[in-house]
């Protein structure tokens, strides 16, 4: 069913990785020239990634446990990219493009944290239909 909160959930983690990567920058180089995740093809990859997971997720609703596995999946695809950020913020700024840190690296902690819910509301719902099953 369309009409359930976790598709909500899915819906906003796609709509921050996709839409806010591209217009918040993930940081600032040594020339103050802001660093955007459309202009790193790897980072693009992975933020369209995690935002195509996240609505085919979404159709998914029949399938729950393919729908809870896909979640974890784009959790840890979005850890990833939070461990890259972290690496590129924690190097020297002379070895590295990163020299000031923006808004858009918490872009990947506000996806994980609303996969997490929706996943919540996943098992919510697989437990409730197999205890309904149990007592048919």
């Amino acid at each position: 069913m369309l009409q359930r909160i976790q598709t909500i959930y899915l819906l906003l983690a796609a709509g921050v990785s996709a839409g806010l990567s591209m217009f918040l920058p993930y940081g600032i180089n040594e020339d103050g020239i802001e660093l955007y995740a459309k202009e790193v093809f790897f980072l693009l990859g992975m933020f369209v990634g995690s935002a195509v997971l996240s609505l085919v997720a979404i159709f998914l609703f029949k399938n729950r446990q393919l729908q809870f596995v896909l979640g974890r999946i784009n959790i840890l695809l979005n850890f990833i990219l939070l461990g890259v950020f972290v690496y590129w913020s924690l190097t020297v700024s002379g070895e590295t493009r990163v020299s000031e840190k923006g808004i858009g690296m918490i872009i990947p902690i506000i996806s994980i944290v609303l996969l997490v819910m929706a996943n919540k509301a996943i098992k919510r719902d697989e437990n409730l239909v197999k205890s309904v099953d149990r007592l048919r």
